[in-house]
């Protein structure tokens, strides 16, 4: 290797070694927030995102809300869900989704070309057995019902479970949850990445 391919490639690895340390660390911050349906990846989605609050508007659960500024220069006025009060709905026709022009959320193709028909993974969903009802004894079932994803939440004698390979992570089993400290949690999924 010359001189010329040596400081090349030294100047190539450079690039992808500062690139790989950038995204992990807009990765790392994104574990403070969930993204809105079909959101691509985060540092794709910074860069494409305009904050032009299209997709809030169109939200007919008013469950989007722009990011403040304390969750950093960067995201502040870009969209996430509130999973913690709220719940998406998994709009049959994705109005925040086809409200988003810049494609900072956009359909996956499959690969025919077609859109994707398989909902999007939004976050993590837990289930608190310190908190649950039927963990410690009485019985509930205030959740039982509301998951409209087949497989996701399952009952198994008398204690719901959800099922990580199911679940898309949409918080309507923690918002028909009757305990103020909600006995699901809800995780992006980010917290998890980052972890491994």
């Amino acid at each position: 290797m010359d001189r010329r391919e040596f400081f090349k490639h030294g100047v190539s690895s450079l690039k992808k070694t500062v690139v790989e340390k950038v995204e992990k660390d807009v990765n790392a911050q994104a574990a403070h927030w969930i993204r809105p349906p079909f959101a691509c990846a985060e540092m794709e989605f910074l860069l494409s995102c305009s904050r032009c609050k299209a997709c809030v508007e169109a939200c007919p659960y008013g469950v989007i809300f722009l990011l403040p500024l304390r969750s950093g220069v960067k995201a502040t006025g870009t969209p996430a869900l509130d999973l913690l009060h709220k719940a998406c709905h998994l709009c049959a026709n994705w109005p925040c989704v086809s409200a988003c022009k810049p494609a900072a959320l956009y359909f996956p193709d499959s690969e025919d070309g077609r859109p994707e028909s398989q909902l999007p993974n939004l976050a993590v969903a837990r289930v608190e057995t310190a908190l649950c009802l039927p963990f410690k004894g009485p019985e509930c079932g205030a959740c039982e019902g509301s998951c409209p994803v087949p497989g996701a939440l399952l009952w198994k004698l008398g204690k719901p479970t959800i099922e990580a390979e199911h679940c898309v992570g949409c918080a309507l089993c923690r918002l028909a949850c009757v305990l103020e400290d909600k006995a699901i949690s809800i995780h992006s999924p980010y917290q998890f990445h980052e972890q491994h």
